[in-house]
């Protein structure tokens, strides 16, 4: 009998890791194909440090999908998703090797929608010309280029992030007794956070000056909320010690000029760096359709289904559950993407595979100088757990999960998670 056809769409993070767990758990029992515009994984966590050190992130953050793939038996399509059709199982793309592709469409048993969002950097006022981030290759080599060739005179800068539209997608559920899934006000937190503290170290090592230059803005009431408060305090008498500047509930970012940043609260801040993290926006075709919410994230009860159409499932910053917009959400996720397959095709039980997404912050950032943060924390979601350690620990377990993320091809061992935690928090 013909085998069921898994659709992923997306190669990154969550696609390539739900790919990667249902052949792990279902086995052959189902045949899988891939959809991805770009035929390559962007490791977007590293290309801050490559900046501050003046290496082209292009160079070492990439992987090839196709090898990686084959391995598995997945089968890879390059294309520009452009529909879904719920009810007629089918999902439209225009094959994106070259341009001027004819439309095609594909069938599918299941579907996992693991797109990511569209950075919305275009709905910022004068991004294009005054502002800054470390998202992509490309912004990531323009800050790198203004930092290492003389292009920046010494002044003023600001990180910060955008205002978030969150969607209405994962209200009422409940991951652990008594808890919820918040509203945030901007996607993530733990990168702007780390860029802040390695640019301060960058001024100081280049003799430019130190963190009284970085002015750290958030829309919310707290910069990196779902940490949770006590290690957020942590966080931010740990900055102003250090001299940085902090300003909250900023609401959303108005216009950037040549020297200045304006917030939606009426504050206008000097700056000659604006380094931004902007809203995150579903993609437009996932908009209106029955399966996403009144933004457009995908709806998922806490096994990652849909719940009016089961056979589709959600991982990674698509997903209306993922909040914040955090990669160790999105790899619990994954895991439980591929289970609820395999239960469905006799290939694991009930018991094994019913395991509900219980989201916990796990964050792990660079602070410049060989030293790092780790957070782990689940108490904004109604947990009983926040852990804040600084240190080189942290730091060598960021670089070194680079290592082990590529070595592996995205199959890190299930056990690294556990040895991070116990590293971190006992050396």
């Amino acid at each position: 009998m013909k085998k069921p056809h898994v659709v992923v769409l997306g190669g990154n993070f969550a696609g390539l890791g739900s790919a990667q767990k249902i052949r792990a758990y279902a086995e052959d029992s189902v045949d899988i194909t891939l959809i991805d515009r770009k035929n390559y994984l962007l490791y977007v966590p590293n290309i801050p440090a490559e900046v501050f050190e003046n290496q082209d992130p292009e160079k070492d953050l990439t992987m090839e999908l196709y090898p990686v793939l084959k391995k598995d038996n997945v089968n890879f399509i390059q294309g520009e998703i452009n529909g879904i059709d719920v009810d007629n199982r089918a999902v439209t793309y225009i094959p994106a090797e070259r341009p001027g592709a004819e439309p095609q469409s594909i069938q599918y048993d299941y579907l996992v929608i693991a797109l990511g969002n569209r950075l919305a950097f275009d709905k910022i006022e004068g991004f294009a010309e005054f502002g800054d981030t470390v998202s992509d290759f490309y912004h990531g080599n323009k800050l790198r280029e203004k930092l290492h060739n003389g292009t920046y005179k010494g002044g003023p800068i600001v990180v910060g992030s955008a205002l978030f539209h969150q969607g209405n997608g994962a209200h009422g559920l409940e991951p652990y007794p008594g808890g919820s899934i918040p509203d945030a006000l901007a996607a993530c937190e733990g990168p702007p956070v780390e860029v802040a503290l390695t640019i301060a170290d960058w001024l100081k090592r280049h003799n430019i000056g130190d963190a009284s230059k970085v002015t750290i803005t958030t829309p919310g009431e707290m910069i990196a909320e779902d940490a949770g408060e006590k290690v957020v305090g942590q966080l931010l008498d740990a900055a102003g010690k250090m001299g940085f500047n902090y300003v909250n509930n900023t609401g959303d970012i108005v216009r950037l000029t040549e020297d200045t940043i304006e917030f939606q609260n009426g504050q206008k801040i000097d700056a000659e760096l604006k380094i931004l993290f902007p809203d995150w926006v579903p993609h437009a075709f996932l908009k209106d359709l029955p399966i996403t919410d009144d933004q457009g994230f995908v709806i998922t009860d806490l096994y990652m289904r849909n719940p009016k159409y089961p056979e589709i499932l959600a991982a990674g910053d698509c997903a209306a559950v993922t909040v914040p917009k955090l990669g160790a959400i999105g790899h619990q996720e994954c895991d439980i993407v591929g289970r609820q397959i395999a239960r469905d095709r006799g290939k694991m039980s009930e018991e094994e595979a019913d395991q509900k997404l219980k989201p916990v912050v796990f964050c792990i950032g660079d602070m410049g100088g060989g030293k790092g943060f780790y957070i782990r924390s689940n108490s904004w979601f109604g947990g009983d757990t926040q852990v804040l350690k600084m240190g080189r620990v942290p730091y060598m377990l960021k670089m070194q999960y680079k290592t082990l993320f590529m070595s592996t091809k995205g199959k890190t061992p299930p056990w690294g998670n556990e040895v991070a935690e116990f590293l971190a928090e006992n050396l």
